[in-house]
C-alpha cells in the first residue's frame, strides 16, 4: 500500500490562518459560546457528537435570516434511522434571498465560452443590478404560467449567466429547479424529467463543444412531446440567435416581463425542496435525489466560508457542466459574497490552456476542477506557470475522482508552489462534500485535508468497526442538514434506504474505499463497488490508476476484479495508449513492474488489453462496474444505460473481448 509524504507540499503562513474564516469562526465560538479548542481536531469531535449546538452555531455564524423563528434545531424520529430527520422546525426562507444580501458594486457574474460568436474568446460581466432585474422579470414570468410554491421548472441548458437565472427565478417563487446538460442523449433527459412532472421547460437551441457545434432542436422537441405535465417551453437560441420552437416563448422576450414589485422572496419551509439532482443513471432508472432549501443553504455556508475559505469580493469558478452538482455548488460560492465565473466549452479546446488562459483574464481566486482535467494537462506536457501570471489565485480545488499523488506534485510545480490544494469530495447525494480542505492545515501529496465539520466519517473494517491507518469502507454516523429529504416518487423511502443504509442500518454506507491517516487526513482509493478483491486483499482502483498512467506510453486506465467460478478471480487492465504506441510483450512487462515495485503482486493484472477509450459517464467518472457486469457475462445493454455515457461507443470493444475471451 502506497503512504503519502511526511513532508508537506504546502504549509499555510500565520497570516493566512489567522485571516481564514475558519479562525473566525473558532474565535467567535471562544468569544459567544465560551468554547475552546486546541486543534481542529478537537473542532471537529464537538461539532459531530454536539449536532444540535454545532449547526446552531453555523446558522448564527453566517446570520442567516429566517422570516420566522425555528422552534427545535433537529429533530431525528429515531436513533435507528437518519431518514425523516427535521432540521430547525418552523423556520420559513429562501436560498436566492442570501445570494442578493451580498449584491454590490463588484460584478454578479463573469462570463466566457467557446462560442458561439458573440461570446466567444470574451470575458462578459453580468452586473448585480442586472442579475436582479433578469431574475424579477423571469420569476414574474414564471408566476404568470401558473408556477407556484412546489412546482418543478426544468432546464436544458449549457454554463451559461441564464442558467443562473433561471435557477435563482425559480428559487425565488418557492418552486423546485432541476437542470440537465445539453450533452445528454435525449431518452436520458426524459428518464430524469418525467419523474418530477415539471411545468416549464427550458431550452436551448444547441451548444459548443471542442469546435463542433451540436443542435438539438429536434431533440427539444422530443422532449417537450415526452414530458406531458409541461405548460409551456421557453426558447433560448445559443447556437443561432434567430432561432425559434414553435408555440414557444423566446427568452428574450421573458426578460421583458414585468415585475412591478421587483425581485420579492417566497420564504419556504425549511426543509422544503429546492432542486432535484440525479444519480449516475448507468444501471437503472436515474434516482431523483431531492435536497432541501435550508440543507443547502447551511451546508453551502459551512463547506465554502468555513473550509474553501472563500470571502466577499473573490472570484470563484469551477469547470462543470448544469448536469454535475458541481454546478450547484459554484453558485453557492454567492452566499459568501463571491463573484462567480462561469465557463461554458471543452476543457482542451483550442488547446489544455484555454482556462488558464480564463484564470489569468478574470483574476479567478479560487480554480476548481476534475481530477481527470489535471491528470489530463500532466500528461500533455503543460505548464501554465511558465507562461502565466496567477497573482489573485489562492486555491486549486479537485474533485470527481481521486487525484493521485502526481497530481498534487504537478500543481505544486507547474501553477503555483505556494497555492492552496483542496482536493474535495462527496457528491450528489449531499450536493457538497464529505471530506475536503482546511485553510489552517498543511498539504500532503495525494491527501484529503480533512473531514469536514459536522460530517463523521469514519472507515469501516470488514466488522464493521472504525479503523485509523487501514482501508476500509467510508461511512457516515450522523446525520447532516443537505443530506436528501427523499427521492422523488419513492413511496416509504425503499430506494432512498437501499442505496445507502442496506448494508449497515442507520449508518449511511457511501460506496468509496478509504484511510483515514494518522493526522486524520483522508486518502481515497476508488468506489468500494468497484474495490478489487486479490486473495481476500482489498485493492483501490486508484491505486492501480496512479502507478499504470504515470507511464509516458499510457494516456488513461481501466481495471476491474471478475469473480469466476471455482472461486477464480479474473482482473485485468485495460489501457488506452498514446498516438503511435503499440501495446508490445515489453510494455506489458513493464507495466506489471511497475505495479508489483510499487505496491504488490496482488496489484499486478492477470491480462493487458489495449483499448482505444475508457467509457465515462457524462460527469467524468469511470464505468468500472458496468464494465465488471460485461466482463461476467451480462449484456451490455443490462450493464449500463449509453445515454448516460460521454462515449457510448467505447463499450462495444468490451462485447468484442469477452467474444474472444468466450
Amino acid at each position: 500500500m502506497s503512504r503519502p509524504t511526511l513532508t508537506p507540499l504546502y504549509i499555510p503562513d500565520s497570516r493566512t490562518a489567522s485571516q481564514s474564516l475558519m479562525k473566525k469562526y473558532i474565535d467567535w465560538l471562544f468569544v459567544k459560546k465560551g468554547l475552546y479548542f486546541r486543534d481542529y481536531d478537537d473542532l471537529w469531535d464537538w461539532s459531530v457528537t454536539d449536532l444540535e449546538d454545532f449547526w446552531e452555531s453555523i446558522w448564527q455564524f453566517f446570520d442567516v435570516q429566517s422570516r420566522t423563528p425555528y422552534t427545535q434545531v433537529v429533530y431525528r424520529p429515531t436513533d435507528a434511522d437518519m431518514i425523516g430527520t427535521d432540521w430547525f422546525t418552523g423556520a420559513t426562507l429562501n436560498y436566492a434571498e442570501h445570494i442578493f444580501r451580498h449584491k454590490s458594486n463588484q460584478p454578479a457574474i463573469l462570463y466566457a465560452a467557446e462560442g458561439p460568436e458573440s461570446r466567444r474568446q470574451r470575458l462578459l460581466a453580468l452586473s448585480w443590478a442586472d442579475l436582479e432585474y433578469q431574475v424579477a422579470a423571469v420569476a414574474a414570468y414564471l408566476r404568470q404560467q401558473g408556477v407556484g410554491v412546489g412546482d418543478r421548472v426544468v432546464a436544458v441548458l449549457p454554463n451559461c449567466p441564464e442558467a443562473v437565472v433561471a435557477f435563482l427565478a425559480t428559487n425565488a417563487i418557492g418552486a423546485v429547479w432541476s437542470s440537465c446538460s445539453p450533452d445528454f442523449g435525449t431518452a436520458s433527459i426524459v428518464d430524469r424529467f418525467r419523474q418530477i412532472a415539471p411545468k416549464v421547460l427550458i431550452a436551448v437551441d444547441g451548444y459548443l463543444y471542442g469546435g463542433k457545434a451540436i443542435d438539438k432542436t429536434e431533440a427539444m422537441r422530443e422532449l417537450r412531446r415526452s414530458l406531458p405535465s409541461l405548460r409551456q417551453v421557453v426558447w433560448m437560441p445559443y447556437l443561432d440567435e434567430t432561432s425559434q420552437l414553435e408555440r414557444a416563448d423566446l427568452w428574450e422576450d421573458v426578460l421583458q416581463t414585468p415585475a412591478p414589485d421587483g425581485l420579492t422572496f417566497e420564504p419556504v419551509p425549511f426543509n422544503h425542496p429546492i432542486w432535484v439532482l440525479y444519480s449516475s443513471g448507468t444501471t437503472g432508472k436515474p434516482k431523483a435525489i431531492t435536497h432541501s432549501v435550508g440543507g443547502c443553504l447551511l451546508e453551502h455556508l459551512k463547506a465554502l466560508g468555513l473550509h474553501q475559505d472563500v470571502r466577499v469580493g473573490e472570484r470563484y469558478f469551477w469547470y462543470s457542466t448544469t448536469g454535475w452538482m458541481m454546478w450547484n455548488f459554484a453558485v453557492g460560492s454567492m452566499l459568501v459574497g463571491a463573484t462567480l465565473v462561469l465557463y461554458d466549452g471543452a476543457p482542451g479546446y483550442p488547446d489544455m490552456d484555454i482556462l488558464w488562459s480564463l484564470a489569468e483574464q478574470a483574476r479567478i481566486t479560487h480554480f476548481g476542477g476534475g481530477a481527470a482535467y489535471y491528470l489530463a494537462c500532466l500528461r500533455a506536457g503543460l505548464n501554465p506557470a511558465a507562461t502565466h501570471r496567477f497573482p489573485y489565485l489562492r486555491t486549486i480545488g479537485s474533485t470527481g475522482s481521486p487525484l493521485p499523488a502526481e497530481g498534487f506534485r504537478w500543481i505544486y510545480e507547474s501553477i503555483k508552489k505556494d497555492v492552496w490544494l483542496i482536493s474535495f469530495s462527496g457528491g450528489t447525494d449531499v450536493c457538497s462534500g464529505f471530506v475536503g480542505g482546511n485553510p489552517m492545515l498543511p498539504v500532503y501529496e495525494g491527501e484529503i485535508q480533512c473531514r469536514l465539520l459536522g460530517c463523521k466519517v469514519e472507515a469501516f473494517d470488514e466488522q464493521a468497526r472504525p479503523v485509523r491507518g487501514e482501508l476500509g469502507e467510508m461511512v457516515i454516523l450522523e446525520p447532516m442538514p443537505s443530506m436528501p429529504i427523499y427521492f422523488w416518487n419513492d413511496p416509504g423511502n425503499d430506494r432512498y434506504r437501499k442505496s445507502y443504509f442496506a448494508d449497515y442500518p442507520g449508518i449511511w454506507r457511501h460506496g468509496d474505499y478509504i484511510r483515514i491517516t494518522e493526522r486524520n487526513g483522508v486518502i481515497i482509493y476508488g468506489r468500494s463497488d468497484a474495490t478489487l478483491n486479490r486473495d481476500g486483499v482489498r485493492i483501490g482502483t486508484a491505486e492501480i490508476y496512479s502507478a499504470v498512467e504515470s507511464l509516458p506510453e499510457i494516456a488513461d486506465s481501466l481495471v476491474v476484479g471478475v469473480e469466476q467460478p471455482g472461486g477464480q478471480y479474473f482482473m485485468p487492465l485495460f489501457v488506452v495508449l498514446h498516438d503511435g504506441v503499440e501495446l508490445t510483450d515489453e510494455l506489458t512487462k513493464r507495466i506489471k513492474q511497475t505495479l508489483r515495485s510499487q505496491f504488490s503482486p496482488r496489484h499486478v493484472p492477470d491480462a493487458v488489453y489495449q483499448i482505444s477509450d475508457v467509457p465515462y459517464t457524462i460527469s467524468g467518472k469511470k464505468l468500472e462496474t458496468p464494465v465488471k457486469k460485461m466482463l461476467s457475462g451480462m449484456d451490455a445493454t443490462l450493464a449500463t444505460s449509453k445515454d448516460t455515457l460521454r462515449n457510448p461507443a467505447s463499450l462495444d470493444q468490451f462485447a468484442e473481448i469477452v467474444l474472444k475471451r468466450n
